[in-house]
């Protein structure tokens, strides 16, 4: 089932199972949102929860036991219910089951907002904590976007991404599939950064963003039009696109939460970038996303 969202600008389809938005598009009907094309990547814009990236062994540890999981966690492949939904806006709710404690031992109450206004969708993330113990969890978006944008003779190297605040950012590597923080480097960002196939030979470019707003707009001199993200508080973001496949679209990835780093010990309540929730306290977080 897919609930629509529509204005004078944009018509937005999000996907109840993975509460997945798949696709944005405007009123002259330009699709902004990578269509999950499977031979390169068959997605559109995952919800990466309760982890972000990989796990060492892909698994983790909590009170002495062991659970399983895979890369960014479960919520993408789960049914989420509609609870509430105008012309405008819809809110989508995941709870525990038993399916889910019997890979992560905590209950939750996991709610994504998308609010449209104007050219511009909200994407919100709430996590509740209805348990009298901490929840240990992780949470971002995984959206993908057309490359080109209404261009066909251009390609990835037609496109850059301009952050702001212009500064030099920590890059933070990746020793596949894992973090690599004690050889982290720096990325000068005071220029908009060219997009290249070569660039994401080691995977994604994570940078450090300190929960400082960032703003990453995706553009290219081919055309008017792109993507501008704003990201409120989170500590990350990653941009990905496949290597060496020469897949037509890049994502721009917040992450409240990233893989573990190289030398992670296994214990969840360890790991780099975790969220630790206090019982009935909720967590609230969110992005935007312009479309021009």
């Amino acid at each position: 089932m897919t609930v629509e969202l529509k204005n004078d600008y944009l018509t937005v389809q999000i996907n109840e199972a993975g509460a997945e938005l798949s696709s944005v598009k405007s009123s002259d009907g330009l699709e902004y949102m990578w269509q999950a094309d499977p031979k390169y990547w068959g997605r559109h814009a995952p919800v990466l929860f309760p982890i972000v990236g990989r796990l060492k062994d892909d698994q983790f540890t909590v009170a002495g036991q062991s659970y399983p999981m895979g890369q960014h966690g479960f919520a993408r492949d789960h049914e989420f219910q509609v609870i509430k939904q105008t012309e405008t806006s819809a809110t989508l709710e995941l709870t525990d089951s038993a399916e889910t404690r019997a890979i992560y031992p905590f209950a939750f109450r996991l709610r994504l907002i998308y609010t449209l206004t104007d050219h511009e969708l909200t994407i919100g993330y709430d996590v509740h904590n209805p348990a009298n113990q901490d929840l240990l969890f992780s949470i971002g978006g995984h959206p993908a976007f057309n490359v080109p944008l209404d261009a066909p003779e251009g390609d990835l190297a037609n496109y850059q991404v301009t952050v702001a605040p212009k500064k030099t950012y920590q890059h933070i590597p990746l020793k596949a599939p894992y973090n690599d923080i004690d050889h982290s480097t720096t990325l000068d960002l005071t220029k908009p950064l060219p997009l290249t196939r070569d660039l994401f030979k080691d995977d994604a470019v994570i940078l450090a963003l300190d929960n400082q707003e960032t703003t990453l707009l995706l553009s290219s001199d081919l055309n008017d039009h792109g993507v501008a993200m704003t990201i409120e508080d989170a500590p990350y973001v990653g941009m990905w696109s496949p290597y060496p496949k020469d897949g037509p679209f890049v994502c721009l990835e917040p992450w409240w939460g990233i893989a573990d780093n190289v030398d992670h010990d296994g214990q969840l309540s360890h790991k780099m970038g975790i969220n630790q929730l206090a019982p009935n306290q909720t967590f609230d977080a969110q992005y935007s996303v312009k479309f021009f």
